[in-house]
């Protein structure tokens, strides 16, 4: 079974944030595969169903993002999964360009709070990921704001496209393999 995990944060506020591009990420996959993602459980929303022929978790986590790994670790436990073979997480990367996918089987949370709080809960980093280039931020920016800011028209057009192909990313982590996925997906649009 595999968990597959959109980062963000709960409250209307930061719908469509650039922090919160896990969320969308799942909610492409919900709709693509025809999943509801409403039940209320180990600390995040989830939806059960099949992707790829492979029973699947989806979740947002409810903790907000910084806790995220609070989330993770009670799905983990109570799904006795593989954190290192079945678990997914999308996350916004800010080092990524607008609509850039990057898929990783292991790394630091290179400054990500919620990466960083989901290595911890698990004590290692070898986790599947799939990062959502969401732009560096300006220069004067702070970073809090860039991240919790909106994308204009134009980055939210992209990041649509981006999040239908992180959702066929993930489809093709659970066919074949992570390495294949990132041969395909690993490189600028």
């Amino acid at each position: 079974m595999y968990i597959i995990v959109g980062l963000g944060n709960p409250g209307r506020e930061y719908e469509n944030t650039r922090h919160n591009i896990g969320f969308d990420v799942i909610d492409k996959l919900a709709d693509q595969e025809n999943i509801g993602v409403l039940e209320k459980k180990h600390k995040a929303i989830i939806g059960k169903g099949v992707i790829a022929g492979q029973k699947c978790i989806l979740a947002k986590p409810q903790t907000f993002m910084n806790l995220s790994g609070e989330s993770v670790r009670a799905l983990l436990d109570y799904y006795k999964a593989d954190e290192t073979a079945d678990l997914i997480v999308i996350s916004d990367d800010i080092s990524l360009d607008v609509g850039q996918l990057r898929i990783r089987k292991k790394g630091s949370a290179g400054g990500h709070n919620g990466l960083k709080n989901i290595i911890a809960h698990l004590g290692h980093d070898t986790f599947m990921r799939v990062k959502m280039g969401v732009g560096e931020k300006p220069k004067g920016w702070d970073l809090a704001d860039y991240v919790l800011g909106h994308f204009s028209p134009q980055e939210r057009e992209t990041m649509e496209e981006a999040a239908g192909r992180a959702a066929d990313a993930i489809r093709r982590m659970i066919t074949e393999d992570a390495d294949v996925a990132m041969n395909e997906y690993n490189r600028k649009v």
